[in-house]
């Protein structure tokens, strides 16, 4: 038998409009040997020849039960028809379904199962960027004595970063390719989280923390972009929603890593006073994993040929997609299976014309130059065809839907934890002790202080030397030839009081710490610079508790939307689980405990990952592939906007009132979700 890849030529003809792979084709453009309708799946080749076909029995056919290929015949058959019958289909719409056929001839197999596991980990390192910044802050605000404005900064820098990378790299991966701009978004965030394990000052850990986010902002738009244009249209809801996973087990792995690391202040080292490098910091390094795997990972995998189609590589995205098909079916025991496609039909751009006529003119900057203008100029106008009068409605039903969800996610993300803390706190300060009136001379204090409060005191001729003071605070008191020596001190001030003759040494003990204090002959000496870490005893690990049953509690909730995602439709699913969990934050008005909280944090994230998962599948089916990571970056960054507005509103009632919050997360998600009624189904629609 004749070599069937011996004849195919590349054709590029001035008056088609299309760039043509192969020769011949039957009338509809779909480019099979022949021009018959394309074998299928059981077709022969030289590996089954001298077979009867006859010979070999479908198993489920005593039952009745069609074969598979036949029930993708009788799908290729309406389609054709429809086409036939539908006079009005667009170039798009040819090169969807002829896209869609050869995916299903490619099969669902190994190869999609390695990009699932290396897109996973891109998606991992969006759910463990979202955690860093709050697990590390409780240690990284003593190690850079962060301010409590400055510490909110840093929290919100992160999602900046990362709204500002979704807009970036989204739209520059319907330019220049999936693969390529998640490899570059990557190896941003790589390089900018290993440089802020190592930054010593605010300045520059808030700098290479916002570009470390800008870099994993691009991971979420460019994924489920890059690995919806692998699968065939049936399996596409599905495992969509098995890659929405990875974001859960990102936290989890954040919540165990923080866990095991922070707390082990020994892991670490310095140089003289100057450079520190505490467990924090190790944390920080052991995040950037994730990244660093799914990077590797991709300089194995092939860039998305329904991308190359777009931009008229119809060379590449043949052998790629004969890539696809071999690998599946060699791994199913079927090695002799022929992939079938001589020719794919796909529009030729202008917009790669002109970067091509540029490119042979001018020195190199000046090709750089009109290169990057050209890249921003098209980018800026794909953003702006969103709102074209095709898409309009659906991008402005799909800002609303992904507005609501994140500002309440992630407000209540914030305001759980927060409001956890707050509860503590006032159990802590219940429990203060309060000292009226003492009065103490010539006595050496070699115990450590805690929650006390000492109210017109007098210390006479004390010494206070190698104790550790954590909220303590004294009260129009008089010191007198006191000595401070080797105090650390958290949370202690002094009010009102009168200090003379006393002197301060190598304490931490500040002059801001003294409010309307009077100062008389007091010296301070060798005042220890910088700030410190709490000892163990004083980490918080609760907060690591919460976020990892957070996390964890998503799974449930995954696994059903992942199950029912095609049996009940998109447009259900994020509907149906946005009310529920409208319905879920009026129990709040019922928590008064720490437990209560927590469970109704789990009830929360396991109902809304549903509505997640939802969203992200019916965002990528909406938009053509020349729009669709412009589109997913777009609403993502949106969706940034909303966890900042969200988180900084919800922290801010913390402690006030529980009301606010819960009305204001409510109606947002009873917003959203009856909008996401109106949106039309796409289970059943093509890739376009």
């Amino acid at each position: 038998m004749a070599d069937p890849y011996q004849n195919n030529v590349y054709h590029q003809g001035g008056s088609d409009p299309y760039g043509t792979y192969g020769e011949g084709g039957g009338q509809d453009g779909y480019g099979y040997q022949g021009e018959s309708y394309p074998q299928e799946d059981d077709a022969a080749s030289d590996a089954t020849e001298g077979h009867d076909d006859e010979d070999q029995m479908y198993e489920g056919e005593y039952q009745g039960i069609p074969h598979p290929d036949e029930v993708k015949a009788a799908q290729r058959a309406a389609r054709a028809k429809a086409r036939q019958t539908h006079a009005g289909t667009t170039e798009l719409e040819e090169l969807a379904e002829q896209y869609e056929d050869i995916m299903e001839d490619c099969g669902h197999g190994r190869f999609q199962w390695s990009l699932f596991v290396v897109l996973g980990l891109a998606l991992m390192a969006d759910g463990v960027e979202c955690f860093v910044v709050g697990f590390v802050l409780p240690s990284a605000e003593k190690d850079m004595c962060l301010s409590n404005g400055e510490k909110g900064m840093l929290g919100l820098i992160v999602f900046l970063g990362m709204m500002v990378g979704a807009f970036t790299w989204g739209g520059m991966a319907d330019k220049l390719g999936r693969r390529k701009c998640l490899i570059w978004a990557l190896t941003l965030n790589c390089v900018f989280a290993f440089l802020s394990s190592f930054a010593q000052g605010y300045g520059f850990f808030l700098f290479f923390r916002l570009f470390s986010g800008i870099g994993i902002g691009g991971s979420v738009p460019i994924v489920y972009s890059y690995f919806s244009e692998f699968l065939q249209m049936d399996k596409r809801g599905e495992h969509l929603s098995w890659l929405c996973m990875f974001w859960m087990v990102g936290g989890i792995y954040a919540s165990f890593t923080a866990w095991g690391i922070i707390p082990r202040y020994g892991w670490g080292f310095s140089m003289g006073t100057e450079f520190q490098f505490h467990s924090w910091r190790v944390f920080v390094l052991v995040c950037a994993l994730p990244a660093i795997t799914s990077l590797v990972g991709l300089m194995f995998m092939p860039e998305s040929p329904r991308f190359l189609l777009e931009n008229a590589k119809h060379d590449e995205a043949w052998m790629i997609l004969k890539n696809v098909h071999d690998t599946n079916w060699r791994a199913k025991g079927q090695p002799e299976r022929v992939f079938q496609v001589t020719h794919i039909k796909a529009p030729k751009t202008q917009e790669d014309e002109f970067i091509e006529i540029q490119s042979a003119t001018g020195t190199a900057v000046q090709r750089w130059v009109v290169r990057t203008l050209t890249l921003c100029k098209l980018v800026l106008k794909n953003m702006a065809s969103l709102l074209g009068a095709e898409l309009r409605l659906s991008t402005l039903f799909m800002a609303i839907i992904w507005f609501t969800m994140a500002f309440s996610y992630y407000g209540l993300g914030v305001w759980f934890p927060d409001m956890i803390k707050y509860l503590q706190q006032e159990e802590y300060e219940s429990k203060v002790k309060v000292f009226h009136r003492e009065r103490v001379e010539d006595f050496r204090f070699n115990f450590s202080l805690e929650n006390q409060v000492h109210k017109e005191g007098e210390y006479i001729n004390d010494k206070f030397i190698n104790i550790e003071m954590k909220s303590v605070k004294f009260e129009d008191s008089l010191f007198e030839d006191c000595y401070f020596e080797d105090i650390k001190s958290t949370e202690t001030i002094f009010e009102n009081c009168t200090i003379r003759s006393t002197v301060f040494y190598n304490t931490d003990l500040y002059e801001e710490k003294f409010i309307d204090c009077k100062l008389e002959n007091t010296t301070f000496l060798h005042n220890k610079r910088g700030c410190h870490l709490d000892s163990e005893e004083e980490n918080d690990v609760l907060i690591y508790l919460v976020s990892f049953l957070g996390s964890l509690a998503v799974l449930p909730g995954n696994i059903i939307s992942a199950l029912f995602m095609e049996k009940i439709g998109r447009v259900k699913m994020i509907g149906l689980s946005m009310l529920i969990s409208a319905g879920c934050t009026f129990f709040l008005f019922l928590s008064f405990s720490e437990a209560a909280i927590i469970a109704l944090q789990c009830l929360f994230c396991g109902v809304s990952v549903a509505a997640w998962n939802g969203i992200e599948v019916i965002t990528v089916e909406l938009y053509p592939a020349s729009k669709r990571a412009t589109a997913f970056g777009v609403l993502n960054g949106l969706c940034k906007l909303a966890a900042i507005l969200g988180s900084s509103i919800f922290a801010s009632f913390v402690g006030v009132t529980k009301v606010v919050p819960i009305l204001l997360s409510c109606a947002a998600l009873v917003c959203g979700g009856l909008v996401a009624l109106k949106l039309p189904e796409t289970r059943e629609k093509i890739l376009l």
